[in-house]
């Protein structure tokens, strides 16, 4: 099954040209947004870390070393595209156009943090498993429905795809022929289960076959290589060709959330090997491979990168105090008589009645 779903390159780990049919596309200009996106959301993945563990925000889901399938596929999105992320994909809403601000009050606990910047169509991150796969094919299937060429991406983990979510989700897509692109980033693990406990297909590409689905396997690590075939995806969804299956093949340095121990199930040495084909490293070998590289450029950038992220974050800081009995306003139009109920007793425990 290899032979038939094998994984797709553009460039080698030493940044040179697999695929030079793509060499005209890739432009120095290109090349560059695509490594400052890289550099921007890792530099606010760690930012991230460390504002957890000095207690500044809730627990978090890292995605280091996953950089270049977030980047690349949210790259190829058009305006009005819709983005549907799990809990881990906030680099590709950033690549999108969400606010650095409310991603770090989503992170903090704040339902502002959902409201996506500038009339964005970003749905808020799907927290249990693979709910949002339906979603993203219900918003496309009513932009077919009204004739616009919008289309959805859909972002979810290997674990995703055991739920049942995942199989209706591309079952619904198949016969609507929605306008959607199911984005898997195969990190191997979900949480502590390996992917060998999870399935017994040698791929996650192949799933699609049982529903008739375009599907492509590609290297999550190779950010020109997602960038390209997710552009593909989207064109066909346009164009009433019916949706496709992304499967990247990545690798995740840290753990699940700030909440587990990766030590405990996972061989942490296999980090330090998998840090030669990092996402950031590969491209910045490319670019140097091109002559567009210089030390200043990439040193001026972190810093102004670093005080971006730096500002949200005194931003998020700054926000106004939360009020804990906003919970219970927006559950329903009307509020039924328990949540009234619920909201009075936590008001009088507030006050410090009985």
């Amino acid at each position: 099954m290899n032979d038939q779903f094998p994984i797709i390159q553009i460039i080698d780990n030493q940044g040179n040209f697999l695929d030079k049919t793509y060499e005209e596309r890739i432009t120095e200009d290109l090349t560059k947004s695509m490594y400052r996106h890289l550099l921007r959301i890792r530099t606010f993945d760690k930012k991230c870390m460390s504002l957890q563990r000095q207690g500044r925000i809730g627990t978090y889901a890292p995605y280091e070393g996953q950089e270049a399938s977030q980047v690349g596929s949210a790259m190829a999105l058009n305006e009005d595209d819709w983005l549907f992320p799990s809990y881990r994909d906030h680099g590709a809403t950033m690549t999108f156009g969400h606010s650095l601000r409310n991603i770090l009050l989503f992170w903090n606990g704040r339902n502002e943090g959902c409201i996506p910047a500038n009339g964005k169509k970003v749905f808020p991150p799907g927290i249990p498993i693979a709910t949002q796969l339906p979603h993203a094919v219900g918003a496309a299937y009513a932009e077919k429905r009204k004739g616009t060429k919008n289309a959805s991406i859909v972002y979810f983990g290997d674990g995703a795809t055991s739920e049942g979510d995942f199989h209706e989700g591309l079952n619904f897509a198949s016969v609507l022929k929605a306008p959607v692109v199911f984005f898997n980033q195969n990190n191997h693990f979900a949480i502590s289960v390996p992917l060998s406990k999870q399935m017994n297909t040698e791929t996650i590409a192949q799933k699609a076959l049982a529903y008739d689905m375009r599907s492509v396997r590609i290297d999550g690590n190779d950010v020109f290589a997602v960038y390209f075939h997710t552009l593909d995806s989207l064109e066909q969804a346009r164009n009433g060709e019916g949706p496709t299956l992304i499967e990247a093949v990545t690798w995740r340095y840290g753990a699940h959330t700030t909440a587990d121990d990766p030590t405990k199930y996972r061989d942490q040495s296999e980090n330090e090997k998998r840090r030669d084909n990092d996402p950031i490293l590969r491209l910045e070998r490319f670019l140097k491979n091109q002559g567009w590289f210089t030390e200043d450029w990439k040193e001026s950038m972190l810093v102004e990168l670093s005080q971006e992220v730096d500002s949200a974050i005194e931003e998020m800081e700054n926000f106004p105090k939360a009020d804990p009995a906003d919970m219970f306003d927006y559950v329903f139009e009307k509020p039924t008589w328990g949540i009234e109920q619920q909201k009075k007793e936590l008001l009088q425990l507030m006050r410090g009645e009985e």
